[in-house]
């Protein structure tokens, strides 16, 4: 009996040792976690729809939770992906209601909104899978923070010089499938964009432009569609930091759709032209390390097609496609502010105010559609 016991004494301590063994490996071949959890107090008021309706006041603590890995195979390439909270069936929305749920204390959610393989060889930086969108943002006005397409990446690095007028200048490439139609990759429904960033005077002067191409996307989401449509959208932004240390930022963006619907029947022939808008912006501190603070404030003015709506932000206000029994945001053909005010406790633990207020540009009913928000978020990294 003794001799099995120190046999099996011996094989649990050889499989210990190789456990740690692989355990060490790992770690050394940088092996990464990521997370972050965000609670949420949320308040709308003096919200009405188009046919002159006030919408019941509406209180909701809300919250979001992600947990992402990463394994660097090499020093050129890795291949991750990340976990987060939220309706599946939802891109632009992983926060969940507490109390909303389909039954009492009902289990949540969980799906993956990032599953990539990326590489990464001198100034050249590619991923294919499901993974952040390749181009730089001012703000989510244009593409949700929250929303990952499915697709191939390139961003690459052209340019890089410490003294010069032109300090850096970056080309960002993408393809991304909006949904396969089980034919040729042309009859898909698909994003293809193209980017340059460039940044001068010892990157106190960012210019972005930009060329988004969406072919066939539907005219609402989650095939609750009547048809189909293009859009061919130029985007150009510029920021200037006032000061070097680039405590205020000065920003201003461009929308405009070079499609052509003034032959597409299914379009309100008021909204056929609706097709640019812009926003400006105000930013002041940076909320990074203990005791900062910081204060946007954001006016935008965006036509019913300078924008895809449903991948774009879904924060202003309460519009959605819910009446077509569609999950996603409608916040397009709208004009509004956002006030916010950030506090950062300590780093990756930061408290941020945000206040909206959103209107109609060209009303769809008897008065234009309006709504009045307010949020503090507590934002928790690792």
């Amino acid at each position: 009996m003794n001799r099995y016991l120190a046999i099996l004494s011996t094989i649990l301590i050889s499989f210990s040792i190789n456990l740690t063994a692989q355990v060490d490996s790992l770690s050394q071949k940088k092996l990464k976690f990521e997370g972050d959890f965000r609670f949420r107090i949320e308040h709308d008021w003096d919200s009405r729809n188009s046919d002159g309706d006030y919408l019941d006041n509406r209180s909701r603590l809300r919250y979001r939770f992600r947990l992402g890995i990463n394994y660097q195979l090499d020093k050129r390439s890795s291949f991750g992906g990340r976990l987060r909270s939220g309706s599946i069936n939802d891109q632009q929305g992983p926060h969940l209601t507490l109390g909303g749920g389909d039954g009492e204390f009902a289990l949540v959610q969980v799906g993956f909104e990032k599953l990539f393989y990326e590489y990464k060889w001198k100034r050249i930086n590619f991923w294919v899978g499901k993974n952040d969108v390749p181009i730089t943002k001012m703000n989510e006005l244009f593409w949700n923070d929250n929303t990952y397409p499915e697709g191939i990446a390139l961003r690459s690095k052209l340019f890089e010089k410490e003294d010069n007028f032109l300090k850096k200048a970056s080309l960002n490439l993408g393809h991304f499938i909006i949904q396969s139609n089980n034919r040729s990759f042309l009859q898909d429904s698909y994003l293809q964009l193209a980017q340059i960033d460039l940044k001068f005077f010892r990157e106190r002067v960012r210019l972005l432009s930009g060329f988004y191409f969406f072919k066939n996307v539907r005219n609402i989401p989650d095939s609750k569609h009547t048809f189909t449509m293009d859009y061919s959208i130029l985007h150009n932004g510029i920021e200037i930091s006032v000061d070097k240390k680039s405590t205020l930022i000065l920003g201003f963006e461009y929308f405009q759709n070079f499609e052509n619907y003034s032959k597409k029947q299914e379009i309100p022939s008021i909204f056929k032209d609706q097709k640019n808008g812009f926003v400006l912006s105000a930013k002041y501190g940076k909320a990074k390390k203990k005791g900062d603070w910081a204060f946007h404030l954001y006016y935008a003015a965006l036509q019913k097609y300078a924008i895809v709506d449903y991948f774009a932000q879904n924060d202003w206000a309460r519009w959605d496609y819910s009446s077509f029994d569609a999950r996603g945001s409608r916040i397009s053909n709208f004009q509004g502010y956002e006030l916010r005010i950030a506090y950062c406790f300590k780093e990756n633990f930061n408290l941020v105010l945000r206040n909206y207020y959103t209107e109609e540009l060209l009303k769809k009913g008897s008065i234009k559609e309006r709504s009045s928000r307010i949020r503090l978020d507590l934002n928790i990294a690792i």
